[in-house]
């Protein structure tokens, strides 16, 4: 009864009763039983409930002995807190169900999700990084963020510190989403808690962990399988050699998503990750215009989904005037920089623009080479 990978040609058919629901969350909750093993028993016993009474048998023959199936209690217990958090339970194959998990080959059978469940029907990218990330860093996931969203994409992110949370706050007004590696209703880490609830009333939490669940580290890599699964494309802002967000990039391949990652100084340890990825060919990520390139052409009139064509009505700026403006603004902070360092909030004043706008111009302008960084938040021209 070991967990396997498989996939099956025939759809999973949900529940349509509490009792099957009942009878999907104790299969699930079941000892050994994980996403494809679940399948494979639905598959060749017609039910949960035919899995469940088929399961004790089945651990003996596999010399297990005193297998006992997950106690009803147990989901009783479970189905309390979802009603107490107001959680609902998405199940594989109905419609509310993410249609870009269904065709993996390790898709959760069952998510809890809290929040605005409309978010699941538009496009989405991940983004995600380190959680001890730079100030730049922190920067350059919010403006990246703030630009897809924009552009009609969901930001999906994992409530992390550091590069998720700047991605979470920079769209709390469109819609993100939040995977948890626990349960829904656990906010990890605590500092988040605030965050957690405020997005829920534009975006949504999911897990595919039970109720009540804290997070252990076996959790976050299988965590990862979803966000990478949820969208489109990964762009990776800030990761280490050896990170979690690395993780997310291969699960993204294996899954047949786009990979992309924002570069970084060679001498900086959180950059390492991501020009490794770029080395191996990710594609490299100076703005939202990058990762939107990246993605494969929609045709004109597919829907819902964003495409440079057709941008999403009242909510894409026509992107031509974006990019003169945008050029217009590079300009004017050059002019303004020489080789003598200037304070940020000085050049801010000089220009009179907002810090929002002044942000992302900047972080283009250094990720080229034309501007530089200097400690306590100076800029020059590069040398």
């Amino acid at each position: 009864m070991t967990e396997e990978q498989l996939s099956s040609n025939h759809p999973t058919l949900p529940p349509t009763t509490e009792e099957d629901r009942f009878s999907w969350l104790r299969l699930m909750r079941s000892r050994k039983v994980g996403p494809a093993t679940f399948r494979r028993l639905l598959r060749e016993h017609g039910s949960a409930q035919n899995a469940l009474a088929a399961l004790p048998e089945m651990a003996r023959a596999a010399g297990i002995e005193g297998y006992e199936i997950c106690p009803p209690g147990v989901i009783e217990a479970e189905l309390k807190a979802a009603k107490a958090a107001n959680a609902q339970l998405l199940c594989l194959g109905a419609a509310d169900f993410p249609k870009s998990l269904v065709d993996l080959s390790d898709a959760p059978p069952m998510l809890w999700a809290i929040g605005n469940l409309s978010v699941l029907q538009r496009p989405m990218i991940a983004l995600v990084g380190a959680r001890n990330c730079s100030s730049l860093g922190s920067r350059m996931a919010r403006a990246l963020a703030s630009e897809l969203a924009e552009h009609g994409y969901v930001v999906v992110s994992g409530l992390a510190r550091g590069i998720d949370t700047s991605a979470h706050l920079a769209t709390m007004a469109t819609g993100t989403v939040a995977v948890m590696a626990g349960g829904v209703d656990v906010i990890y880490p605590t500092e988040n808690a605030k965050l957690a609830e405020d997005l829920l009333e534009t975006g949504l939490r999911l897990s595919e962990q039970p109720m009540g669940v804290t997070p252990q580290a076996r959790h976050f890599p299988r965590r990862n399988r979803i966000i990478s699964g949820l969208a489109q494309a990964v762009v990776v802002v800030e990761a280490a050699a050896k990170s979690g967000s690395l993780i997310t990039a291969r699960d993204a391949l294996d899954q047949g998503r786009e990979v992309l990652a924002v570069p970084g100084h060679p001498f900086d340890a959180r950059a390492a990750g991501c020009n490794l990825l770029i080395r191996d060919g990710a594609t490299l990520v100076r703005s939202a215009q990058d990762v939107i390139e990246a993605l494969p052409q929609q045709a004109t009139g597919s829907g819902n989904e964003p495409s440079l064509s057709t941008p999403c009505p009242d909510v894409t700026p026509n992107t031509a005037q974006k990019g003169k403006d945008g050029q217009r603004l590079h300009n004017e902070i050059l002019s303004r920089l020489g080789p003598s360092p200037i304070a940020e909030d000085q050049l801010i004043r000089d220009i009179a623009a907002t810090a929002g706008e002044i942000g992302p111009a900047l972080v283009d302008l250094e990720l080229d080479g034309r501007i530089q960084r200097q400690a306590g938040g100076l800029l020059s021209l590069a040398s």
